[in-house]
């Protein structure tokens, strides 16, 4: 109001655009993914490694209509597949995030050039083609979440894959043997099958081989494994498998040293893409480091009170010696006397990734026989051209005519 009476109107400032995002708003992860087998493997990727994540149904069409009105995670999954002109809807998506969003992409195109452009041209932290497994969300994703820092003496080379049973009596052997045979068949890639029970071990009994001598000796004095090791104590099993094992005297006392077993996994790394270790219930120093070397570990158990307590302490022991991953494998579901699923589920805490019915009497067959049980029953075969793929991701059904993405990339 002026002094001569009139009322003057002052031109509109113009507003500041709405602060939608502030840190005690935004989460640590949000995710729009198209089906069913793409949010059980970003759950179990990342389970225990985020407090808060919200995966909802929905693509990156999904994303940009709920970022237009939310506020922007700190990371945002978004699936691309069956969408058309993705690229472009990569383009909206940036106009609704704020510019430090870090964004994973899952789609169905597996072609290089795209991959280039998504990763180099786009933006885009990291992009993986279906099927997406837990062993792509822990390797590939969750150190772009959640600034995982990976052990760099366990990514180089080859995969290690330890497969450790939650007590005695489960199937680890079993399931180490025929997961390092379908390996070879599933990825074409070069495979070292290491078993560290040194005393009574059974995997050259199911292959119907008979083991070397020195594997020990290497165990416990590393500077003695050199580049001939593998030469000396190594089976030819066929020619992409390769057995390392011991059959050391009852009276022995082996005492592998932490020292001499990374220098073992380091010398198969750097010669076979995938090392499958079967590996006893960690008790020792050295054994304890076959774990923390690993990039993946899976937790083999029976459907019984005893397994569900002892998997739930091994995977609390693999997160804390710093292995990437654990699945959970659960064998002979449906044995007599055995629990049901939901009570297991219940008592991990999530599901087991992959299950293995009861098939006592085929299984032990194939072991007395010293054959393969992957050529002996088509259900068992099927749960580990699974297991295979969860961590490899091969598919369980891929043609060998072609490389993988992650084959190109991992120079196979």
């Amino acid at each position: 109001m002026l002094d001569n009476g009139f009322q003057t109107t002052l031109p509109e400032q113009p507003q500041p655009a709405p602060q939608r995002d502030t840190s005690q708003a935004r989460i640590p992860l949000l995710a729009f993914v198209s089906d069913d087998d793409t949010e059980t493997a970003l759950r179990g990727g990342l389970l225990n490694t985020l407090e808060r994540v919200e995966v909802r149904r929905g693509t990156i069409l999904h994303a940009i209509k709920h970022l237009t009105k939310e506020p922007t995670p700190r990371a945002l999954v978004v699936d691309i597949a069956g969408v058309p002109n993705a690229l472009y809807e990569l383009d909206n998506l940036a106009s609704v995030c704020t510019p430090d969003v870090r964004v994973l992409v899952v789609g169905e195109d597996s072609d290089v050039g795209f991959y280039r452009e998504m990763v180099r041209n786009m933006g885009v932290a990291e992009y993986v083609h279906k099927p997406l497994t837990r062993e792509h969300v822990t390797r590939l994703f969750v150190p772009q979440i959640a600034g995982v820092t990976v052990d760099a003496s366990a990514s180089r080379g080859g995969s290690v894959i330890a497969v450790c049973g939650v007590r005695g009596g489960v199937g680890t052997t079993t399931v180490a043997v025929n997961l390092a045979l379908q390996l070879t068949t599933a990825t074409r890639g070069h495979v070292a099958l290491l078993d560290l029970h040194l005393r009574q071990g059974t995997t050259a009994l199911m292959l119907g081989v008979k083991p070397e001598g020195g594997l020990r000796i290497a165990l416990e004095q590393p500077e003695r494994a050199d580049a001939l090791f593998l030469d000396r104590v190594s089976v030819e099993v066929n020619e992409r498998l390769r057995l390392i094992a011991a059959d050391e005297a009852l009276d022995g006392m082996p005492t592998p040293t932490p020292d001499g077993m990374r220098s073992v996994l380091d010398l198969l790394r750097r010669r076979f893409n995938y090392v499958v270790v079967d590996t006893p219930m960690p008790r020792t120093p050295g054994e304890m480091q076959a774990i923390r070397g690993a990039r993946h570990m899976l937790a083999v158990m029976t459907p019984d009170l005893a397994s569900i307590r002892d998997a739930v302490r091994l995977r609390e022991l693999a997160a804390s010696l710093g292995t990437s991953h654990t699945t959970v494998v659960m064998n002979r579901l449906g044995m007599q006397g055995g629990l049901k699923m939901p009570l297991i589920e219940q008592g991990l805490g999530s599901k087991p990734a992959v299950v293995i019915p009861e098939l006592g009497k085929q299984l032990g067959r194939a072991a007395n026989l010293g054959k393969p049980a992957l050529g002996e029953c088509a259900p068992f075969r099927k749960a580990i051209a699974l297991l295979a793929q969860e961590v490899s991701g091969a598919a369980a059904s891929r043609s060998t005519g072609g490389r993988s993405l992650f084959g190109w990339r991992l120079g196979r």
